[in-house]
């Protein structure tokens, strides 16, 4: 509970988890274990399970929340097609980033930058 009071980035905020007890109504879960609700006027929000990302939520679920689709996405299981493949979080800026071939070519020492010689 300290960690949650002081902490925002780890999860929710004391006034999200106020807010959400009082006024929001549980509207379901993505299998990543993000918590999805909404409240009486329609405002939609969403409480992260772990690192507040918002790349870890799918696109039917940002359909939803951004008011794109009024359905709730259910069973995402099975309404998907054979060639989409899982949802992935974006890995920009960490070790799992993606590199193309010509980094790590062993013939040169990259760099960031090279400089133009005329």
């Amino acid at each position: 509970m300290f960690k949650q009071i002081f902490t925002w980035w780890n999860s929710q905020t004391v006034g999200t988890f106020i807010y959400t007890v009082l006024f929001g109504k549980f509207k379901g879960k993505d299998q990543f274990g993000n918590k999805y609700y909404q409240n009486k006027t329609g405002k939609r929000w969403v409480i992260y399970n772990g690192e507040i990302n918002a790349s870890k939520i799918t696109s039917d679920w940002y359909s939803w929340i951004h008011g794109i689709s009024k359905n709730i996405p259910i069973n995402l299981e099975e309404n998907k097609f054979y060639w989409q493949k899982p949802h992935k979080d974006n890995k920009t800026g960490t070790k799992e980033s993606y590199k193309p071939n010509k980094i790590s070519n062993d013939n040169k020492k990259f760099k960031k930058y090279e400089s133009w010689k005329p």
